[in-house]
């Protein structure tokens, strides 16, 4: 039975049908109401459940490791949601105005409506440019994830594996698992700063147990593994098959140079949270991420009434934590337009994601990107590959304005204004910024979030419709 009175049909859009998403989804049904699920895209399982397409189905167990299970059952789970939502795969949200969300979808922008808005929009990676990052064949720990998982691709037949954080020894494990040459996994966390992470990576010793086991494996089948490294420098030619060989350096200072086809690196990951900024809502800074999210309280409620995040786009704390909460942005919202509606959830989810805050510690300690990166990168680095900006006039822009906040920057330079929208270049310009200025990393701000926040074509714009947000379903007795 519906636990909420018969007369109210609240609408509530859900945005990203990953763990977190698909949580929320299954929590809101069970209240006899039916969500929009909107989800970017072709299938659920958001990153880390990523589904391949039927040609290029492969045993769970292949696809997700350990995790299998839990992959499947997040699958299974969605399956049995979807004559009760309505799913919207193959949608991208690009802006959000009062209660109004604009989203591309089928090459068209509609516009819908919501009571209760749960971003659930995961993790985006964080990217810590270095000499030769532009070229063919280099890509980031995700994108190399995607390619094994979702298309059964590997990158090259001779890869390199770098960054920090347990993405990759993640990916590192995926691909040695499907027959790929691994050259290296270079760790730019040092042996001492892992030591000093265990305790608290211990909170869940499940998690770090599974972690030490790809380790061991990778080190038994003969995969160079190396902490303390740092990259230098990625050698090749545009014009000529791109990426050649890698240049770094170990933890003793030694240089190095590796022969390779394909290289993938990343530096943690970090909350992807554009559509919350477009949706008005107060934001904080991070010291555990190093980062700005937006202000929450521990069921998920944002600064804006009705609008809610869960999962890695609220904090990163990784698959488990993300159903969870899922879960309690959900209840969050029902109990929110429903005041008598009783949720004896609550206090148990809460207390269950606790356990994962000690854990999350632990987690950014193995990612934090070296601390003497921004004072190190020589100045004709590019840092905005979409506007082609480099380190150079950052640090020059600075010294002839004053600049040091990072909306003047981006004014001043064009930083951030390109297709990305500064996902990827505004961490590392952010930490440019405050070496420049000499402040600390949060005086700097933040960019805020100009729509589009995904690429919308102008035909789309030119062709906006007006759209339910949802679909009149009744309410059910179970």
């Amino acid at each position: 039975m519906s636990n909420l009175p018969r007369s109210t049909t609240p609408q509530i859009v859900i945005v990203g049908a990953g763990p977190a998403g698909i949580r929320a989804a299954e929590r809101v049904v069970k209240a006899g109401l039916r969500p929009v699920v909107i989800d970017e895209g072709d299938q659920c399982g958001g990153q880390i459940y990523r589904q391949p397409p039927a040609a290029l189905r492969r045993p769970f167990r292949d696809l997700y490791g350990f995790e299998a299970s839990r992959a499947a059952a997040i699958h299974q789970t969605f399956e049995r949601l979807r004559v009760y939502i309505d799913y919207r795969p193959r949608s991208a949200l690009w802006h959000v105005e009062g209660r109004t969300l604009h989203v591309l979808q089928e090459g068209v922008s509609v516009r819908l409506m919501f009571d209760a808005l749960i971003l659930a929009t995961g993790a985006t990676e964080r990217v810590m440019p270095f000499a030769g990052w532009t070229l063919p064949g280099v890509f980031t720990l995700g994108a190399a994830q995607i390619a094994v998982k979702a298309q059964a691709t590997l990158l090259g037949p001779r890869i390199i594996l770098a960054g920090t954080g347990p993405l990759l020894y993640l990916v590192a494990w995926q691909y040695h698992k499907s027959g790929a040459q691994i050259v290296a996994v270079l760790d730019e966390a040092t042996s001492t700063s892992t030591w000093r992470a265990l305790p608290k990576l211990f909170s869940r010793p499940a998690v770090v147990l599974k972690g030490a086991w790809m380790v061991a494996a990778l080190r038994l089948a003969g995969v160079p593994v190396h902490q303390g490294a740092r990259l230098i420098r990625a050698h090749g030619e545009v014009a000529n098959e791109g990426l050649q060989a890698l240049t770094w350096r170990d933890a003793r200072g030694q240089e190095h140079t590796t022969a390779c086809d394909a290289l993938a690196f990343g530096h943690g990951l970090r909350s992807e949270n554009q559509a919350a900024d477009l949706a008005g809502c107060a934001f904080e800074f991070d010291p555990f991420d190093q980062a700005w999210q937006p202000s929450a309280d521990d069921q998920g409620r944002t600064s804006v009434a009705g609008v809610y995040v869960a999962g890695d786009g609220a904090r990163v704390r990784g698959a488990d934590a993300a159903e969870l909460a899922g879960t309690l942005a959900a209840c969050s919202a029902l109990q929110d337009l429903s005041p008598h509606t009783a949720n004896h959830e609550i206090a148990d989810l809460q207390k269950s994601l606790r356990a994962h805050e000690t854990f999350r510690e632990g987690l950014r300690q193995l990612s934090e990107p070296p601390s003497t990166w921004a004072r190190e990168v020589p100045d004709e680095l590019i840092i905005c590959r979409c506007e082609e900006i480099t380190a150079g006039s950052l640090r020059q822009c600075v010294m002839d304005t004053g600049a040091c906040e990072m909306n003047r920057l981006k004014a001043l330079t064009r930083l951030g204004m390109g297709r990305c929208q500064g996902r990827m270049c505004g961490p590392a310009a952010a930490r440019l910024l405050a070496d420049a200025a000499d402040v600390p990393l949060h005086e700097v701000g933040r960019l805020r979030s100009q729509p589009p926040i995904k690429p919308v074509p102008i035909h789309a714009m030119g062709r906006m419709s007006e759209a339910a947000a949802v679909v009149p379903t009744g309410e059910r007795d179970d």
